[in-house]
């Protein structure tokens, strides 16, 4: 098979809470204490991967993690029935189900070596996503275990906070030709903190052997972060040769785009302004939280897009302008995955994008649509339906949480390779 960019997309654990855990992220403060829907916001999840495949793309998972996270409550010298809420709540977190936050990943074209690089992410920066990385390395380590193909990394030791693929893109003439590896980290957000380290960015390029001069580290605009970008994700977005882009995304947008396009004369950026799209209605919206595709038919590029972007007219307006014209995004795909959203997650904070042969990836962590329907019929059957920010101490629910993700294991046969 040949070199393919694959989303692994997150199932979404049966766990997820609205908690109000993330500072700065407007829609989980929104919506702190109100209940959610763990089987809803699943199967959610499975249906936009199910829309790709459809759309002729190649779909991978991870899976969620074990909850509650007792080793780390043991760490901090307690556990679920005596833990203060806020800590309860933290180790309920779901939140690894936003898998762009699991790792940087660099394809081999990119890398001195010429095997994939892939960092698991540290998210030191927030108490409840801390404790995520070494089960999310455990997975790495299983679903990308051939050496010769994949070089799996720890995470970049603390201070330097690091939050994955959400603060990085990748741009090239195609998928698989060398391409120029773009950095976004964070100086100061006002009231919100600034996730991304440049030092850890830097640490990350040396790491997986980039080189120097396809490799750029471009701050994130104090705006954006301040107005609810806590990763750049949320106001950018790549693929192959274009970005799509908010006008008010980068500290200096004019230094980086002429580094890009001196890196990359190829490059085709497609800015959003401000005056027609303003950064609250950007972020309000999840427009720029969205996967940029390459359909496989020769049909150009989709933006797959929360279906809150088709409610918001400013937004929805300047999207019909721009696919009306003969620009390289030629198809808008809208889909709900509104108990992610609520969480302040949209269609990219679900996947992590990597670039390989899927022959060289353990075949567990692929799938297809017959494999997405059994996967579909045990979350319909364990899946919690509703879950209250109260219920977290309750030891039914965390019973039925626990057996939960056995099923799902073992049914995908990974019992023997993960354990709680």
């Amino acid at each position: 098979m040949s070199v393919r960019e694959i989303n692994f997309d997150g199932i979404i654990g049966p766990s997820h809470n609205y908690a109000g855990l993330s500072l700065g992220n407007l829609a989980s403060s929104r919506n702190a204490g109100a209940v959610s829907h763990p089987r809803a916001a699943a199967l959610q999840g499975l249906e936009k991967m199910r829309g790709n495949i459809r759309l002729g793309l190649t779909q991978g998972i991870f899976l969620p993690q074990w909850r509650p996270d007792v080793a780390w409550l043991t760490k901090l010298g307690t556990d679920v029935g005596n833990a203060e809420p806020h800590i309860r709540a933290a180790a309920m977190s779901a939140s690894s189900m936003w898998a762009a936050n699991a790792a940087t990943v660099s394809p081999a074209s990119d890398t001195a070596d010429g095997r994939i690089h892939l960092t698991v992410a540290n998210l030191v920066t927030m108490p409840h996503r801390s404790h995520e990385w070494p089960q999310t390395l455990a997975q790495l380590r299983i679903a990308f275990s051939d050496s010769r193909a994949f070089a799996v990394h720890d995470p970049i030791p603390a201070p330097f906070g690091d939050e994955g693929a959400a603060n990085h893109m990748r741009l090239a003439q195609s998928h698989g030709e060398a391409g120029v590896e773009v950095f976004v980290y964070g100086r100061s957000g006002g009231a919100f903190p600034a996730r991304q380290h440049v030092e850890a960015s830097k640490a990350i390029a040396r790491n997986h052997g980039l080189d120097p001069a396809r490799t750029l580290f471009v701050e994130q605009s104090e705006a954006a972060i301040a107005a609810g970008a806590f990763h750049n994700d949320v106001v950018a977005v790549a693929n192959e040769h274009v970005l799509f882009t908010h006008e008010q995304a980068f500290a200096d947008k004019e230094a980086f785009y002429a580094d890009l396009r001196a890196a990359l004369p190829c490059v085709e950026i497609v800015e959003v302004p401000a005056s027609a799209v303003s950064l609250a209605d950007a972020i309000r919206s999840y427009l720029f939280n969205a996967q940029l595709v390459t359909l496989p038919d020769g049909g150009g590029m989709a933006l797959i897009l929360p279906s809150e972007a088709q409610e918001t007219p400013t937004v929805w307006s300047w999207l019909e302008q721009m696919i009306a014209g003969n620009g390289p995004i030629r198809r808008l795909v809208p889909v709900d995955v509104r108990q992610s959203m609520a969480n302040g997650g949209g269609p990219a904070c679900l996947r992590l994008r990597v670039v390989a042969d899927p022959a060289d990836i353990d075949p567990r962590f692929l799938v297809d649509e017959a494999r997405l329907d059994d996967i579909a019929q045990i979350l319909s059957q364990y899946w919690p339906e509703s879950i209250e920010p109260q219920d977290l101490s309750d030891t039914r629910l965390i019973a039925r949480i626990e057996q939960s993700w056995l099923t799902l294991v073992d049914h995908l046969q990974l019992s023997g390779d993960l354990s709680p």
